[in-house]
């Protein structure tokens, strides 16, 4: 007989360090792979396209395997599976790094590797039952993962030649999967089921506004994610330590931000918290496209990650759970996914790459234009059901 979902004891330490290690391989991506793409002789225009893949298969995959989780309730199962087999293909990459070979690995390995998160944000919250303001202090460890693999890299690529990144990646990945074989899903429990059907909770004005604000504020975030680095060792000279180091800065705000998100998600409305992370967002990419010049500056801005990347996921991941609940979880983590850092993320890659050489400074002021947009979407249609939601 299973306890109720309150009573289950949450695995602190193995939730946690699946997300380290998810989160390390971002961490190794983000920086570093555009400069290995670079190093291979790849112009900027094919380093956006390739960086667009990674996040452009998450617009189909995790709809794929979030539908196939809720039907099947083989949850754990599919991250396993999705995890051994990204880093089985992933191998590739160390057999040939020809451009369409390359295309072919990047867009295989990601179909798997985007199984993993989402579905693995249902396990987690289905042993927070009760207790979901804990889930950003569980979360906070991905970040401390990125943190530890941009700044372990930055002194390691000070040392050894770029073409080492994929033996990084591929270890990460293997990790991944390794730490998923410590778990059980707690997913399957009995909730209250939404009556509503899936398309139906989609096609609310609210949830439309929503998916679309999260599509503008990872399209924002794309040529930060692709160029950032490049960005500062080219255009000024910062050395791959101290670009290490800005990661790292932003991914300690974030980590500051997810331990006190409880306290501030209780004193504060959702709405509120994100539109505020939408204005920030904004402002964020102003300074950098236009003061990267003035290192206060940069460090400034990249505190300003706590709100464009910590406030803004950890209220979506609440807005989610609020508007599928019961056995569309899988679905409407995935669905989230795939718009965001999917969709979002890919076409902010795109346009990155194809704006990059003709001006850095314009490509992160179109990246403020989108997030302000979003700031825009939501304060005009966001109102009702996420006051609604707060508290």
């Amino acid at each position: 007989m299973s306890l109720p979902a309150a009573q289950v004891p949450v695995p602190y330490w193995r939730l946690s360090g699946f997300y380290f290690f998810y989160f390390a391989v971002v961490g190794t991506l983000i920086p570093y792979w555009g400069v290995y793409l670079k190093s291979l002789g790849y112009s900027s225009q094919d380093v956006g396209i390739i960086s667009a893949i990674i996040l452009a298969t998450r617009i189909l995959a995790p709809n794929f395997w979030g539908w196939l989780a809720d039907r099947t309730r083989e949850r754990l199962k599919i991250i396993r599976y999705g995890s051994f087999l990204a880093a089985i293909v992933f191998a590739g990459v160390l057999l040939d790094q020809r451009y369409w070979w390359l295309v072919l690995v990047v867009s295989c390995y990601t179909f798997f590797w985007h199984a993993v998160l989402p579905q693995f944000e249902v396990i987690t919250l289905g042993y927070l039952a009760g207790n979901y303001h804990k889930y950003s202090q569980i979360r906070l460890w991905g970040s401390l993962g990125f943190m530890a693999a941009v700044i372990g890299l930055g002194l390691v690529f000070d040392v050894l030649p770029i073409k080492f990144l994929p033996l990084f990646i591929l270890s990460f990945l293997i990790l991944i999967w390794l730490s998923s074989l410590s778990l059980q899903d707690k997913s399957g429990i009995k909730h209250a089921e939404n009556t509503s059907g899936f398309l139906a909770i989609v096609a609310q004005p609210v949830i439309l506004c929503f998916l679309a604000a999260s599509f503008l504020l990872q399209l924002s975030h794309g040529p930060y994610y692709t160029f950032y680095t490049l960005y500062l060792v080219e255009n000024y000279g910062y050395s791959s330590v101290a670009t290490g180091l800005l990661w790292a800065l932003g991914v300690l705000a974030e980590v500051a931000i997810f331990i006190v998100m409880p306290r501030i998600m209780h004193n504060f409305s959702l709405r509120y918290l994100f539109l505020f992370a939408l204005l920030v967002t904004g402002l964020r990419w102003i300074l950098i496209g236009y003061c990267a010049s003035s290192l206060l500056v940069l460090l400034f801005a990249q505190l300003l990650h706590a709100c464009s990347f910590g406030i803004a996921h950890s209220v979506s991941i609440e807005l989610v759970r609020n508007y599928f609940r019961g056995g569309h979880q899988g679905q409407g983590q995935a669905l989230y996914s795939s718009f965001s850092f999917g969709a979002g993320g890919a076409a902010g890659a795109l346009i990155g790459g194809l704006l990059w050489d003709y001006s850095a400074p314009l490509t992160f002021l179109l990246s403020s234009i989108a997030a302000l947009l979003a700031f825009a979407f939501c304060y005009r249609w966001l109102h009702p059901v996420i006051d609604n939601e707060a508290g």
